[in-house]
């Protein structure tokens, strides 16, 4: 691609003294060629490019390409010739966004006799004629009922499928469209290069992981899954897809937001997909061009490893969510009646090592566990985009076998010298036939100032509130945790 070809801004950036220069006129409808490339963002929104014929006289030209989605963003328009060789001036540019419909024809038949297909169950089909009183079509509003004259009579319903004589008109619209007025200063053949943002496309990763049915070394597919709900379909699209958070500016106040559609689900798998980093993000590339046609869901496999070593770990965070606000909190039963749930978690590495080693995006990570030959559900979770050796944790659920309770066991407050002290026991039971370690995590955050100044086991500081410990419980057994925090302000 020549970088210093000319950019072709499509405004009205051309002063009036090119108009009156101009000479000959010609008109040209085009809707694009085949293979047309998108990149989908994580950010429910696309780049779409297109390659248009143009065929221009010597003069000015109207153009009109129909090939465009129904949500396009007409501000972010640019066509380009990519050879830089033929020295065009656009002149204006015009999107056109309002195909007919139903309600829109009735509207253009308002007060003329339309011909109604009436369908009635254990009855031949017939033809009635009507005559519209009102569409019930409101430029801009909530459509109202309409009104029909059958008979000599009104109904405010259509009385049955309105059949509509042949569209003539060139001004009524089937699907959206841009038009261009380009003034040549001569004839010219050459394949224009246009690209625009749209809303309604986006895509999203999901990963499926499955354990043996012991052991902890598992297999791991994930695919990436592509929504179009754009209104238009792509042939045999380049398709690219970018990974990261890329800024786009908050459209200003009261500016029309486009809402997307459920689609049902389908599927087409291709072979690997190519990833690579691109500026401060990741871009996958799909190894051949696929069709994407509107409202479909396809997916596509992206990633396959097997043998993943997986390492199983449990919480017991008995304050879950507590944080400090700068307050002091003084009330003697805060966090007196916590969790007693032992959250599970698988873990592993995302490196070389690990049989991975590639950079996830984010998505939902589903684990399975086999039993005998079938699979069964064991729990799923939300990633972030995981770059390469970056360990990646996924809450499984609470396990059933495993208990922590947590009980106060003293607490002294002195107001007159701004201290207290608290003690804890917190007691950790395993049902289960297996040993198992369990991560403790504990919330001081009365005050910002503490010390522990008596432990059982040792604690590591997680944050300046937040403190941690690994303990061992036996199979069908307990171990018990005891501290004394120092609190002063």
């Amino acid at each position: 691609m020549n970088h210093s070809s000319r950019f072709l801004s499509l405004c009205l950036c051309r002063p009036a003294r090119v108009a009156a220069a101009m000479a000959g006129f010609a008109m040209l409808t085009i809707s694009g060629l085949a293979h047309p490339g998108l990149t989908i963002y994580n950010g429910r929104f696309a780049v779409v490019r297109d390659s248009v014929p143009l065929e221009l006289k010597a003069g000015e030209n109207s153009i009109r390409y129909s090939g465009a989605t129904a949500s396009l963003d007409p501000s972010t328009v640019i066509l380009r010739d990519p050879s830089g060789k033929v020295p065009l001036s656009i002149l204006e540019q015009n999107y056109q966004n309002d195909p007919v419909n139903q309600l829109t024809l009735l509207d253009r038949y308002e007060g003329q006799v339309l011909s109604f297909l009436v369908h009635e169950a254990q009855k031949a089909d017939r033809v009635v004629e009507g005559k519209i009183i009102r569409s019930g079509y409101v430029p801009g509003g909530q459509s109202v009922e309409p009104m029909i004259e059958v008979d000599g009579k009104i109904v405010f319903e259509l009385p049955g499928r309105p059949l509509f004589p042949a569209v003539k008109d060139e001004g009524v619209l089937l699907k959206p469209v841009l038009s261009w007025k380009i003034q040549s200063p001569e004839a010219a053949s050459l394949q224009a290069e246009l690209a625009y943002l749209t809303q309604g496309l986006e895509w999203s990763a999901s990963y499926n992981l499955v354990l043996p049915e012991t052991g902890e070394l598992a297999d791991m597919n994930g695919w990436v899954t592509m929504n179009n709900h754009s209104g238009k379909q792509f042939d045999s699209a380049h398709i690219k897809l970018l990974a990261g958070d890329v800024h786009r500016a908050e459209p200003p106040p009261g500016a029309p937001q486009m809402l997307a559609m459920m689609a049902r689900a389908k599927s087409d798998s291709l072979p690997e997909v190519s990833e690579k980093t691109f500026d401060d993000f990741h871009l996958y590339t799909l190894p051949r061009p696929t069709t994407l046609r509107d409202q479909e869901t396809k997916q596509v496999e992206f990633a396959r490893a097997a043998g993943i070593p997986t390492k199983r770990t449990y919480l017991y965070d008995p304050l879950l969510g507590a944080q400090f606000f700068g307050q002091i909190i003084i009330e003697s039963n805060w966090g007196a009646s916590p969790s007693k749930k032992v959250e599970s978690r698988l873990e592993f590495t995302n490196s070389e090592a690990s049989k991975l080693g590639i950079a996830l995006p984010a998505g939902v990570l589903r684990v399975y566990r086999k039993d005998g030959e079938q699979l069964e559900f064991v729990g799923e979770d939300r990633l972030d985009h995981t770059p390469r050796n970056e360990k990646v944790q996924v809450k499984l659920g609470n396990a059933f076998d495993l208990v922590g309770e947590r009980k106060r066991t003293d607490f002294q407050l002195d107001n007159a010298r701004k201290m207290m002290d608290e003690s804890f026991e917190i007691r950790l039971r395993n049902q289960g036939k297996n040993a198992v370690e369990i991560r403790v995590v504990e919330h001081l955050v009365r005050t910002a100032n503490w010390k522990l100044t008596a432990k059982s086991q040792e604690f590591q500081p997680l944050d300046s509130h937040t403190v941690e410990c690994v303990v061992p419980v036996p199979a069908e057994g307990e171990t018990v945790v005891t501290y004394t925090v120092h609190y002063t302000w």
